[in-house]
Formats: C-alpha cells, structure tokens, sequence
C-alpha cells in the first residue's frame, strides 16, 4: 500500500525501521553497562539507577539457576507497576526463560487458568493474591516456586552466590507470553519474540523522538503490552528513566510529572478522563509526549484535555498480538476527525506496517478508501502465534495477514478510523449496529463520563440496543433513564437509539481500558 503521507514527516518517521539484532535483555545490559548511575526508575521519590537494576536482576536470574529454571521455562509475575516487576522480568529473560505477565486483579479462576495454560514453574505475586487464593490457584498448575512481594528482597539474598546464571538470549527467542484481553471468550497467550518488543520500542523511540532529557510516565500496567514496550522496553532501549508508582492515581499523577518532569506517557483514555475531573492540577508544560489507545477516543475529550492542561493527547491503535502500536498519531499533529462518524482517527501506520481494510465476509476482498471493513496487518511487529493454539493461530491469519477483529475505515491520505469490534456488531430488527456510534452520541451529552454499548437478546427486534453509562457525579440525582433515551433519539436513527439505559458507578474494564461487553451482556435489566 502507497504511503502518501510519509513524506510530510519523513525527518522523523522513516518508511522502514531496521531489524532488531538484539534481544531485549542484551539491550536492556548494553544500556546499564553505558549508563550505569543514570536513572532507570523513579518510584515514587526514590530512584534506581541501570547499574543497581542490573545488579538486582542479576540476583533473580541467579535465584531461577539455582532452582534450574532456564530457556523456555515460564515465569508469570503479578505484580502492579512496581521496580520488583522489572527486576524479576530481566532476572527471567537472562536466564532466556519466558515472562508470564498477569493481572494482579485477577481472581482466582482467571489466575489458576493461565497459570495452568503457560505451564508456569515460577510465581511471583503480591501477597494478597497468594493470601487469598494460593491454596486454590496452585493446585492444578505446574507452579513449584512461589515468590511473595513481601519476601522478594529476602528471597534474592538467598541465591546470590550462584554465579553461573546468564545464558545466551536470541532475538528470536520467545520473551513473553501476554494473554489477551478476554473480552469476547478465554484469554490466549500471544507469543511475543525479543525482536517483536525491540522493534516497536524502536517505532516509539523514532516516532516519538524519544532521547535525552525525555522521561516515560508509568501509567499503563506493566503486565499490559503497552506497559512492556512503551514503558519497560523503550525504557531499556533509550536510557531514559521510568516513574512507577504501584497504581494510576491522578492526584499523584499530577506530582510526580511535575517532580520528575515527565515528557511521555501511554495511557489509557479513562486515566485522561479521570485527571480531566480531579480538581488538582500542577505544571505539565513538560508532558508534551502524551498517548491513548486501547479503547475509543471521543475528540471532545481530546479537546478538554487540551484546553485545560495544553497537552495534546495523540491517538494510538495496537492490539497484544501486534505488540502495542501498528498506528500512531505523528508527534504534534492533532489527529483527524471522520466527517460521517465523528470518530477520531487512530492515526496512520507505523514504519514496516502494511494494512489494509478487507470485506467482512471475504478477507481476500480489499476495499477502497471509505469503504468500511476488517483491519488486516503484516509487518515486523507481528506476534508468533498463540501458545499452544495452533487452530486459533490459522484462524487469525488469512493468506499471511492478521485479522485483527477490529472494523475500520481508511481515508484518501492513509489514516484510520476504528468503527467496532466485529464480535460487537448488534443486529436490531434486521440493522446493523455499530456500538461505537451510538457511544460517540452518547458522549456528546454533558451527564456522560463514560458510556458502553451492548445488544442485548430481545424478543421482538431479536435485539435492542442496551447503554451502560457512568455519570458525572454532578449529574447523578438529576439525569435519568428517559433524558438519555431522549437525547439519543433525537440525534440517530430509529433503531440505533438505546432502548435500555443501566447507570453503574463504573464500567468494568480490562486492565488496558477496553470495556468487558461480555460482562455487560450478561447483566439484566
């Protein structure tokens, strides 16, 4: 596919991006070995240097040694977006043994099934997790070495003398295993390689201009692959410090971009949206680097946020299995918005990344500019399949192209436009329902802080379109069910107006931000 576009920002964003020729734990080694008393982690206010994260990873590749943990072992870690997450990640990969990242949200049937489904040896945790549902998680698993955050430290200490510990790790070697989202069935393991991760830590590094003087802000969860690659990876890859802080919260958000002058962050739109509507603030004039993705945007948000604080959020589309980004929103540029939809784009593709859009019932069909299909994806950044899933794997591919699930549009100039997940569709009457359209509506209201859409099984229409909304808290005693109907019906079609309204203090959501619409469905009103 021709790349018009590329010209007007070639000086920073080139056609191609060479091929990784490192792993990222030779990476991260080669960085702390140039730059050892540079900061690698601000926690809170204390910092880490390379040299001291290096040491600290040394002595958990050591500990996995001596229990002959080594290439191709599993090691899963839940742990929020603190150091010891990056001291057991590189500990792991210099053993060449694979990271497992998995929410520390879970609960115990989640955790118990992935656990089982990687085949993990090793487990490291936050102590509530194994507190509450060690006895139950472990007992069909393969886990024979469990790790609470609480004894990390002591833990290390106690293999420090096993000096026999670093391996040989090759780009293609596999690095992670990061499930998916599970928001339309189980979770898979997506199949990361060490090249898959160095390369688009290097799209950001291009894109983005990131260097000396820049200093990543930790919102997205480290067990995420935004947080592995925007975060940890770029991270290691530039030298530039890391600001963790255990959890997104928006009063400290606000402290420590001001205290450590952070230019970068990936977040998701609900962590923009909640420092939107916290009423402390504090001088981001240094946070010039800022992103979403993962969820839809509303351009009224985008533009909020940039009237109050002067930042520009910049679009982003990824899935797992491409390793966080395949479309980025050039650096300084507001992204456009669809003059049909009011969508706004997710941005053009990245350097290396071919997509295209094809027909919804025959991928090998590829549609014109405008035309509304399936995003299909090749390049670099492509996962290697899913883990011990090789049905799932053929049928995410047709002819060598990734079908991502997700219906788009493309532009004359080369950008994207998500319009839904293709499992979303809602069929009401005979129609097709795109959710997002209806949401886009639904943010146009000034009650609306967050809004979901789902279809929901109907006798007479087969089924009816159903909005989850979150209000404003200044809104909660005064909006109701009949202003939202109301104000929807007025502004679309017949039948894509909600005919069912729930209110929820929040809508629940996978740790990237993506609304769980299985759960919703499963909800009664």
């Amino acid at each position: 596919m021709s790349k018009p576009w590329l010209s007007q920002y070639s000086h920073f964003v080139p056609a191609e991006l060479p091929a990784p020729q490192l792993s990222m734990i030779d990476v991260f080694e080669q960085t702390a070995a140039a730059h050892p008393h540079s900061p690698a982690i601000h926690y809170f206010d204390q910092t880490i240097t390379f040299a001291e994260l290096n040491q600290r990873s040394d002595q958990f590749a050591a500990l996995l040694a001596s229990w002959g943990i080594g290439h191709g072992d599993r090691v899963a870690i839940s742990i929020q977006n603190d150091p010891e997450f990056l001291i057991a990640q590189y500990g792991t990969w210099k053993r060449g043994a694979i990271v497992v990242p998995l929410s520390p949200m879970f609960k115990k049937k989640e955790i118990g099934y992935q656990l089982a489904d990687c085949g993990a040896k090793v487990y490291v945790a936050e102590d509530a997790i194994l507190q509450n549902e060690a006895n139950n998680i472990l007992a069909e698993t393969q886990v024979q070495h469990v790790v609470p955050l609480s004894d990390f430290a002591s833990t290390l200490e106690t293999a420090t003398a096993f000096l026999n510990h670093r391996i040989a790790v090759s780009p293609d070697d596999v690095a992670c295993l990061v499930y998916t989202s599970g928001t339309t069935g189980p979770p898979k393991g997506s199949i990361s390689l060490h090249r898959h991760i160095a390369y688009n830590a290097n799209t950001f590094r291009t894109w983005f201009n990131i260097g000396p003087g820049d200093v990543i802000l930790g919102i997205a969860p480290l067990f995420h692959i935004t947080g592995i690659v925007a975060q940890m990876a770029l991270s290691a890859l530039t030298g530039v410090p890391l600001i963790l802080y255990h959890r997104f919260d928006s009063k400290e958000t606000f402290r420590l971009i001001e205290k450590w002058k952070a230019t970068m962050a990936v977040a998701a739109i609900t962590a923009y949206i909640a420092m939107l509507r916290d009423p402390h603030t504090a001088d981001l004039s240094s946070f010039t680097k800022c992103c979403t993705g993962g969820a839809p945007v509303a351009p009224t948000v985008v533009e909020e946020f940039r009237n109050r604080f002067g930042v520009q959020i910049h679009n982003t589309y990824g899935l797992t299995e491409v390793n966080s980004p395949s479309h980025l929103t050039p650096l300084g540029m507001e992204g456009r918005v669809d003059c049909d939809s009011g969508a706004l784009a997710i941005g053009l593709p990245i350097p290396g990344c071919e997509a295209r859009i094809v027909d919804l019932a025959d991928p090998s069909k590829v549609l014109q500019s405008g035309e509304s299909g399936e995003i299909a994806l090749k390049g670099p950044f492509l996962f290697a399949g899913y883990w011990d899933k090789p049905e799932a794997t053929a049928s995410a591919f047709h002819d060598s192209w990734f079908l991502t699930g997700d219906v788009a549009k493309m532009d004359s100039d080369g950008w994207f436009y998500i319009v839904d997940r293709k499992k979303d569709m809602i069929v009401a009457s005979g129609y097709k329902v795109w959710p997002r359209d209806v949401e886009d509506v639904l943010y146009q209201h000034p009650a609306v802080r967050e809004a979901a859409v789902v279809g929901v099984p109907n006798a007479y229409r087969g089924e009816t379109v159903k909005a989850v909304i979150a209000l404003r808290p200044e809104f909660v005693a005064t909006v109701t069910e009949a202003d939202i109907i109301d104000f929807t019906r007025q502004r679309m079609a017949s039948y894509k107006y909600p005919r069912i309204v729930e209110f929820v203090t929040e809508i629940p959501k996978t740790a990237s931000g993506k609304f769980l619409r299985r759960e919703l469905r499963g909800k009664t009103t």
